[in-house]
């Protein structure tokens, strides 16, 4: 293995665009991890609720299957070296991903929406948690992070258990959420290439 900084191009046009969002020069195995296991998820959360009977409309289907893709798909897609090598060249700092990650309300509002009643409350907490817990860790020396992030991923995850509501069958989904910000996203991370 080796460890490559150096960014190919993107692409034109639309798929320029997809390299922006998924790195440039991500991998056949990279691409293909960030495109089935996303919905190979959602297709079975939605099967489960079906089979398991748990009363959601037709459109809490949608939402919570584009959200499972979304959320899913981001701890692996930001986890990849590619993305690594792109969400932490230079240029990129901690404005860059605090602007990445506070989008991440219009998430967590679609979710309280759909399954919460559009809990104010619970949307404040669960964003105050996202948000502390990346500054701290982006704003944390280099060779502390990793040991930092998991400790915070650690405290976000008991609070996802234990404080913050839970709608019946959708457990996973602030887990989930967190570790593709606090683990996945916010970790600068060597981008290993395959020799």
């Amino acid at each position: 293995m080796r460890i490559d900084w150096d960014l190919p191009a993107h692409r034109p046009g639309i798929w320029g665009a997809i390299d922006k969002f998924i790195g440039p020069g991500a991998t056949t195995a990279e691409k293909q991890l960030q495109l089935y296991i996303p919905f190979a998820f959602a297709f079975g959360i939605v099967i489960f609720g079906g089979m398991a009977n748990v009363g959601w409309s037709l459109g809490q289907y949608v939402i919570i299957a584009l959200l499972a893709v979304d959320m899913v798909g981001g701890v692996i897609t930001n986890a990849t070296s590619a993305a690594k090598r792109w969400y932490f060249r230079a240029g990129e700092g901690f404005r860059q991903h605090i602007i990445f990650i506070a989008i991440h309300l219009f998430q967590i509002v679609v979710f309280a929406w759909a399954f919460l009643d559009l809990d104010l409350l619970w949307i404040a907490g669960v964003y105050a948690t996202l948000m502390l817990s990346s500054v701290i860790i982006l704003k944390t020396p280099l060779y502390l992070q990793r040991p930092v992030a998991a400790t915070l991923y650690i405290v976000a995850l008991l609070l996802s258990l234990y404080v913050f509501e839970n709608p019946p069958y959708l457990e996973w989904f602030l887990p989930v959420l967190f570790y593709k910000i606090l683990i996945s996203h916010a970790l600068r991370e060597e981008p290993y290439q395959p020799a």
